[in-house]
């Protein structure tokens, strides 16, 4: 027994190595016993709430528009701001450039690109992109017609049907603009777009250009049959039609010196006859079956400009008449100007074509003013001395009403304090409004 006790024993011995290099567990209890312990040390727990900090400080960073922020936004804010400043200081339509100047300033807030951040104009699913449908789609214009209508008085064109002409006239610029667009490498669409800033009427601009190049419209067709589509030209065209039209009493009257004389502007002209209820009332009837029928393509604009203006001639929808003149007009307004204005984003908007089409609004503004007054006095040729017109009323034939009127109406005092033109003004600034609208959907006709 004792020599069977010692022989396991010495085999216990000898197996134990074996077992060791085969075993797992006695291995690295071994190696555990044999190797030194390294002790890692302990991370300090101010420190690491510091890190902490410092991380969410650094995120939050990243999503503020300081760390977004390029050249072109502060380049569009300025404008934003200059807009403001020249509604307050010199009240340049007001209405119109403290709302779309605060939208310049909403749009060129930069922010983080996110799928979730649902903040800007273009980003699906956000406020501001929801409002701007009125614009794309072209509803905000026709409700603006509809306010015009029932603020306007047509007496002055009824009473004097002949300074329709001059309303007329004054859409050379249109016409001429286009001509140049096209010269300058845009689509026919486009150009059709641009040239319609030559009426000064920044209502009729959003609905052509959101018709014409709203960017989601075909103008051509490339060779492997893919087609191309315009580009959205609706911010440029929509800023570039309002700020001439704030500027008309900056721009005009250079224009309306140099091309009459001293003599020219102390023309008196006869005062306008009476017009009749009856007269009033029919107006907006046969305007609108006439226009209309020369045009249908305006009729959403014309259609509500006439409307509007049966509301108020009528004498029998007073309610409605104040609703859509008063109320409406100013929502509309808001939400026209805001987000024209947020749609001036700069990687959007500072483009070699916006400042293209900058230029020509401006010369097609200069082209308009001086249609008009070189046609009142080409129609002085025909009249005798006691109908003569006073070319400085031929100004007023761009639909920018009622402040080309007024400009008229300053001028004619400038010269004779007691040559009061604001009457006669009006008729060829109303007719403009109908013209510009008139020529909006003969362009839309074809280039449609």
């Amino acid at each position: 027994m004792k020599k069977a006790l010692t022989l396991f024993f010495l085999f216990t011995l000898l197996a134990a190595p074996c077992l060791s290099q085969n075993s797992p567990g006695v291995q690295d209890s071994v190696q555990e016993k044999i190797q030194p312990q390294v002790e890692t040390p302990a991370v300090n727990a101010d420190e690491g709430d510091r890190i902490a900090a410092w991380d969410a400080v650094r995120t939050f960073y990243e999503y503020t528009g300081f760390a977004n922020v390029k050249a072109g936004n502060v380049v569009m804010i300025l404008v934003g701001l200059f807009f403001i400043y020249l509604a307050i200081r010199y009240h340049y339509e007001p209405l119109l450039l403290i709302p779309i100047g605060l939208g310049i300033l909403l749009g060129n807030i930069p922010f983080k690109l996110d799928a979730n951040l649902q903040v800007g104009i273009y980003e699906p699913g956000s406020v501001l992109n929801y409002l701007y449908f009125g614009v794309i789609k072209g509803i905000y214009p026709p409700l603006i017609f509809l306010g015009i209508g029932a603020m306007t008085d047509f007496s002055s064109l009824i009473s004097n049907p002949r300074l329709m002409l001059l309303g007329a006239a004054a859409q050379i610029g249109i016409f001429a603009t286009f001509i140049g667009a096209l010269l300058l490498g845009f689509y026919p669409a486009e150009a059709g777009a641009i040239g319609i800033i030559g009426g000064a009427d920044g209502p009729t601009a959003i609905f052509l250009s959101s018709k014409l190049a709203s960017g989601v419209n075909i103008v051509d067709y490339t060779i492997g049959g893919e087609p191309v589509y315009a580009q959205n030209l609706i911010g440029p065209i929509a800023i570039a039609a309002y700020s001439y039209m704030a500027l008309v009493p900056v721009i005009q009257p250079p224009i309306m010196r140099l091309l009459t004389t001293r003599k020219e502007r102390l023309i008196r002209m006869k005062p306008p006859r009476a017009v009749g209820k009856t007269e009033k009332i029919l107006f907006p009837i046969i305007g609108l079956l006439l226009t209309t029928f020369i045009s249908p393509s305006a009729l959403p604009l014309l259609g509500m400009l006439f409307f509007g203006n049966l509301l108020k001639e009528s004498g029998v929808t007073k309610r409605l008449a104040e609703t859509a003149r008063t109320s409406l007009i100013d929502i509309v307004t808001i939400l026209l100007g805001v987000t024209v204005g947020a749609s001036t984003q700069a990687d959007v908007f500072l483009t070699p074509q916006s400042i293209l089409i900058f230029i020509l609004g401006a010369l097609s503004f200069m082209v308009a003013t001086a249609g008009g007054v070189l046609f009142a006095k080409v129609m002085n040729l025909f009249l005798n001395k006691e109908n003569k017109i006073n070319p400085l009323v031929g100004a007023a034939g761009v639909s920018a009403v009622p402040d080309s009127a007024r400009v008229v109406q300053m001028e004619g005092l400038r010269e004779d304090p007691n040559n009061h033109l604001l009457m006669h003004a009006m008729a060829p600034n109303v007719a403009g409004v109908i013209g510009s609208a008139v020529a909006a959907g003969i362009l839309l006709s074809f280039l449609g």
